[in-house]
């Protein structure tokens, strides 16, 4: 299959490409800039110059390609407060790669994720995200990509955890909690510390994307998490011990200057995820270790 990937070069990007050239495809990645670019063709991949404000570009490579897998977003401008313009962003990529879809039945995999929704119980697949009170969130987006089945596009979401972990993580949100600790003196917590988040590795992740191009029913959505919810107090402790600092509860008051505006928002959520169905329907298991056993084997406490 001939796969066009956007965000090719990141982090969860590179190992999707890695997997599905290893799986037998053809690959096209979207490339931002030169150094993209030569990491994109160093996986092996073709490189393709542009952004995701080419909407021209995006539909010219999506109707080349036998099926589209999207994992860029404008992180740096979202995590830095300018959420309307990654949004933006957002929207002009799905109406491009949806209208030049539209009636092949070709495969759309559209990354998603689980971190800015709080739920009292397990979110499993089969459970569709709330849309924004003031309309065109990220969970608006997912809703838009899964409506695309009606028009005969073979879409599915992966809801990325939001800690993805392994050698390849230099920026994610454990190196954000790990930071955090390091700049305050001690490794801390939302309240009692019992709201849970699923994690992942970054391999078992990208397999999902590519079992998802190639098998996913439209209008699915899977969820890739070895770990399907970890106490954030735990995930404290583990930081705590792996920098020899203390650990303990952060007030609601202190959480944006601990944790800063944007993780302050999300680090109380509580997010464990069921993975069932995409074990059962997409024939997949997690193989690589889990987070804790990352933290243990990997340079998370010594990388600056």
């Amino acid at each position: 299959m001939r796969v066009f990937v956007t965000g090719a070069s990141g982090h969860i990007g590179s190992a999707v490409v890695s997997d599905l050239l290893a799986a037998g495809h053809r690959v096209t990645g979207l490339a931002r800039s030169d150094a993209s670019a030569a990491a994109v063709t160093g996986l092996g991949a073709t490189a393709l110059r542009g952004d995701l404000d080419d909407p021209v570009g995006l539909a010219a490579a999506a109707t080349d390609a036998d099926g589209v897998i999207h994992l860029a977003f404008k992180h740096e401008e979202a995590f830095a407060g300018g959420w309307g313009d990654a949004l933006t962003a957002e929207w002009t990529a799905l109406r491009a790669l949806g209208d030049a879809l539209a009636g092949s039945c070709k495969p759309l995999v559209w990354a998603s994720g689980v971190a800015g929704e709080s739920r009292e119980r397990i979110l499993t697949e089969e459970d569709p995200v709330a849309p924004s009170e003031e309309g065109g969130g990220r969970g608006d987006v997912e809703i838009a990509v899964l409506r695309l089945a009606e028009r005969d596009v073979r879409s599915s979401v992966v809801r990325i955890p939001p800690i993805t972990h392994s050698a390849l993580d230099r920026a994610g949100f454990a190196r954000m909690l790990i930071a955090a600790a390091r700049r305050n003196g001690f490794a801390g917590y939302p309240g009692d510390g019992a709201n849970r988040w699923p994690a992942g590795h970054t391999l078992d992740v990208a397999r999902v994307f590519r079992l998802a191009l190639e098998k996913a029913p439209p209008g699915t959505r899977w969820h890739p998490a070895g770990d399907e919810g970890i106490p954030v107090r735990e995930i404290a402790q583990h930081i705590g011990d792996g920098l020899g600092l203390p650990v303990r509860s952060v007030p609601t008051a202190e959480l944006p200057s601990y944790f800063g505006p944007f993780m302050s928002r999300v680090i109380v959520n509580n997010s464990p995820v069921s993975t069932s169905t995409t074990r059962r329907v997409l024939g997949w298991e997690p193989s690589h270790p889990g987070l804790f056993e990352d933290f243990d084997k990997l340079d998370y406490f010594s990388f600056a």
